[in-house]
């Protein structure tokens, strides 16, 4: 498993962290790289939007890789799942939305998101199946 918190300046440490872990755990190719890109969104978003870090946990279970992005932020904004479907089919927000697309995005590569969140912070949790 591979814990860890972080902030602004880290990001591109965790993600290398995340690249190597997931690597480690069997994620490859094309896969591995849309996993670490969602991961790498949702971390963003973390720092951007959810107070400027938070807590990261990595870990096989069942087939699958998971990885949940915790912070400590105001949460999400009313509305935030305006746009229909967080699933791979879903259609981008549109061109004069001014969020979501970091959380589309994410939903697009990976196999399972879920998001928790409220006015304690935001809970993302994704998953990608080990092939």
């Amino acid at each position: 498993m591979l814990c860890a918190t972080f902030a602004g300046g880290r990001v591109t440490v965790l993600r290398r962290a995340v690249r190597e872990h997931a690597a480690g755990l069997g994620l490859a190719g094309r896969r591995l790289e849309d996993f670490v890109l969602a991961v790498n969104e949702v971390v963003t978003n973390a720092v951007v939007h959810g107070g400027g870090g938070g807590r990261l946990r990595l870990w096989p279970r069942e087939g699958s890789l998971w990885c949940e992005v915790v912070d400590d932020g105001p949460g999400l904004p009313p509305g935030w799942t305006s746009w229909t479907g967080w699933t791979r089919a879903a259609k981008p927000p549109p061109g004069s939305a001014t969020g979501g697309r970091g959380l589309w995005l994410t939903c697009a590569l990976c196999d399972q998101v879920t998001i928790v969140s409220g006015p304690g912070g935001t809970c993302v949790t994704v998953t990608a199946v080990l092939e």
